[in-house]
């Protein structure tokens, strides 16, 4: 389960990575800060994804509290979200070393 939960946070720490060099080029042609939000973003990848964010935005998905969480996570800058997944996915994987050291018997 480590194995997999490591993998995820690589995944997620590689795309955090494109949508931060993304944003970058992007603001340095631009003269100005660019931060593309989570859910144009996902719209670049295709219909499909748009499709998928806009049925998770209808007002019949859920609750008021998820649509409006929901909408705000997808108004984050894309980096920070995938940055933050890495983080969480990291730690959730993280194993602590033994207090006794790596010799102990």
């Amino acid at each position: 389960m480590r194995l997999l939960l490591r993998f995820a946070s690589f995944l997620a720490l590689v795309v955090a990575v494109l949508a931060g060099t993304v944003d970058a080029i992007q603001s340095v042609a631009a003269y100005a800060p660019v931060m593309t939000p989570l859910a144009d973003g996902i719209a670049a990848l295709g219909p499909d994804a748009l499709n998928w964010v806009q049925s998770l935005q209808r007002t019949g998905a859920g609750p008021a509290i998820w649509l409006k969480a929901l909408h705000w996570l997808f108004m984050q800058p894309a980096f920070a979200v995938f940055l933050l997944t890495a983080l969480l996915l990291w730690m959730a994987g993280y194993r602590k070393k033994p207090a006794a050291g790596r010799f102990a018997a």
